[in-house]
């Protein structure tokens, strides 16, 4: 699945400012209730698994202090202090629209790359992916590597709904509490699983659509919402009719439950290490720092090494995943080696496997392309990650300039 896909975070982003990370700890009910703001719908590659400055000290803020998160400047307060505000609001929103809007081309191409068997080129290094991105853009417009957002932004809504719907119906924690017992931290997984098993129909909808070449798309009968109506027909197995290779969603579920664990369980441990040595490399840390990038950009970059690691470790099982989802789905993609190849080669394949479950798909990859198989497209990772670092350090380079000049103003 998808850097998208089903992730650890859904729950830690909470409106202009973010909660502790579910897997170890959120904050006192009585700074929620004094600090309440609305949850929007968390999207996909998001991947906000932060922890607040109280959470990673393990001190409770002062009622009178200043809170480790976003909140909405107030018209009252002084010029410079509004600043500081905005600025920690900016960067958050950097990171946020870098990692779902920005670089969605880069999700869409390293997605071909995976179900390309027919491939030459595996694209391992950024710099042939982003040569094979620019051919295909320039051939095809510009919405050949920004097909599909929309659909993204359906199945991660689907599957907060699903998380919120489970864990109201079932004793299974949305959120853990600072202390934590190993059943709770089953159930809390668990959870995580099911969400997947629920929103794996509508998830193989989305991954057609971000797959599928816009030459042979029909303009006049797609919709935001096919993403819905194909879920539900591949749930019912009705609708139009598939090639007898489309494997049931029964032999998919475990794999996408799985999958959906650990990209959870690995992201949310590597960013709560990422934030643990942060605190340790301080030689004066304190509770509320005059910059208030020092209290955000911290916790971003952590969650974005978290989600970096995840998603390497993981990179084979989701090319296999991605395999056995669009298998008998008659999707035909972009050659992601015919620009490579001098122009000759041809413009769109249809992808046809035989896979008869995970490990068969497995085996065979391992047996006609060889180990480096399981990582096609793996530089546009690169790329995405690379673009979305990038910008996270250059928003903070440009926020702290207007923070010196508002200061000295």
């Amino acid at each position: 699945m998808d850097r998208s896909s089903f992730s650890r975070r859904p729950d830690s982003f909470d409106g202009l400012g973010y909660r502790g990370d579910p897997l170890f700890g959120f904050r006192e009910q009585d700074q929620l209730q004094q600090h309440r703001v609305t949850e929007p719908p968390d999207i996909p590659g998001s991947r906000n698994l932060h922890l607040t400055g109280d959470q990673r000290t393990g001190e409770r803020t002062p009622q009178t202090g200043e809170r480790a998160g976003w909140v909405a400047p107030q018209p009252g307060l002084p010029p410079a202090e509004q600043l500081s505000r905005f600025a920690g609001f900016g960067i958050g929103l950097v990171s946020l629209f870098t990692e779902n809007v920005l670089a969605h081309p880069c999700i869409v191409f390293r997605r071909q790359c995976q179900v390309n068997y027919h491939a030459r080129c595996y694209h391992l290094s950024p710099f042939s992916a982003v040569a094979v991105m620019y051919s295909i853009t320039k051939a095809q417009g510009p919405k050949a590597l920004w097909k599909g957002m929309g659909s993204t932004f359906i199945v991660h809504g689907i599957m907060l709904g699903a998380e919120g719907v489970i864990s109201e119906l079932t004793p299974l924690p949305r959120e853990l509490p600072h202390r934590w017992s190993l059943k709770q931290l089953a159930g809390h997984l668990l959870l995580k699983g099911l969400t997947a098993m629920v929103a794996l129909p509508f998830y193989c909808a989305s991954l057609i659509e971000t797959v599928q070449s816009e030459i042979v798309r029909d303009e006049a009968s797609s919709g935001l919402l096919d993403c819905l109506r194909e879920g539900v027909t591949r749930l019912l197995g009705v609708g139009a009719p598939h090639s007898c290779r489309l494997l049931p969603l029964r032999s998919l579920l475990l794999p996408a439950a799985l999958h959906a664990v650990l990209r959870y369980a690995i992201a949310s441990c590597v960013q709560r290490g990422v934030l643990w040595l942060q605190q340790r490399g301080r030689q004066a840390p304190r509770a509320d720092s005059p910059d208030p990038l020092d209290a955000y950009f911290p916790e971003l970059a952590a969650a974005w090494a978290g989600a970096l690691v995840a998603d390497v470790l993981l990179f084979p099982a989701e090319t296999a995943l991605h395999r056995l989802s669009l298998q008998g789905t008659r999707t035909i993609i972009d050659a992601t080696d015919g620009a490579g190849a001098g122009g000759n080669g041809p413009l769109v394949l249809p992808v046809n496997t035989q896979y008869d479950g995970v490990s068969d798909c497995l085996h065979a990859m391992r047996r006609r392309e060889g180990t480096a198989g399981f990582y096609r497209g793996f530089g546009a990772l690169v790329a995405q990650y690379a673009l979305h670092g990038t910008l996270l350090a250059a928003a903070r380079t440009l926020l702290r300039l207007l923070l010196l000049e508002g200061r000295a103003a």
